[in-house]
């Protein structure tokens, strides 16, 4: 089962920066693209985010411009740096391999932004 630990989440200002990370174990993190998402109760998890092996990024639309995805295969983490937050922002997030998740959901970070 593989084992994925978020953390960074908070309470910040509309305006202002969190930065999130995620760790996933070696022998797994290499090879797979990777993505944060988000999901607000009552609606679907979103995909926010993702990053391939090789570094090429993707973003939904509504965090374009906004939200930076990386990756650091040595520590085996995925980052997402997260500036000018809104309101609209606020949820939980997680990591998982990407487009599509497959493993199962770790505990997630809580990101609540205040107006």
């Amino acid at each position: 089962q593989v084992q994925l630990v978020e953390s960074g989440g908070g309470l910040v200002q509309a305006g202002g920066s969190l930065r999130l990370s995620c760790t996933a174990p070696r022998s797994i993190f290499r090879m797979y693209d990777m993505g944060w998402y988000r999901q607000v109760p009552g609606k679907e998890r979103e995909l926010v985010a993702a990053v391939t092996t090789t570094g090429s990024t993707n973003y939904a639309d509504s965090v374009k411009g906004r939200f930076t995805i990386s990756r650091d295969n040595a520590k085996t983490t995925v980052y997402l740096q997260m500036n000018d937050l809104k309101p609209e922002d606020t949820s939980v997030y997680d990591c998982n391999s990407a487009p599509r998740a497959i493993w199962s959901w770790g505990q997630g970070t809580q990101v609540t932004v205040s107006s």
